[in-house]
């Protein structure tokens, strides 16, 4: 009886999960890789991601370098998010 109180103890308790998966790529990896298709295509990198950032539309981003895939692994206010919070803690310097 004692091992099955134990047992039941041990399922109550809350898991802790861990959505990012190994290997997947931070916003910043991302853009970075983006801006490096962009100029490979002789694309102006600046104006090619806000577009894409304001309409969502991925046509402003190329498939060179998977480029168009990439930037889609993560939703448009993920990488608002990181442009804003690197502004912000190199604005500070």
């Amino acid at each position: 009886m004692e091992s099955e109180v134990l047992a039941m103890s041990s399922m109550d308790k809350t898991m802790k999960f861990n959505v990012t998966a190994e290997g997947a790529e931070s916003s910043q990896d991302i853009l970075l890789s983006v801006h490096e298709a962009l100029l490979e295509k002789e694309y102006n990198p600046i104006n090619q991601i806000v577009g894409y950032l304001l309409s969502g539309d991925p046509a402003y981003i190329p498939r060179h370098n998977n480029a168009r895939s990439l930037i889609r692994k993560k939703e448009r206010d993920e990488l608002i998010e990181e442009l804003v919070r690197f502004y912000l803690s190199h604005k500070k310097q």
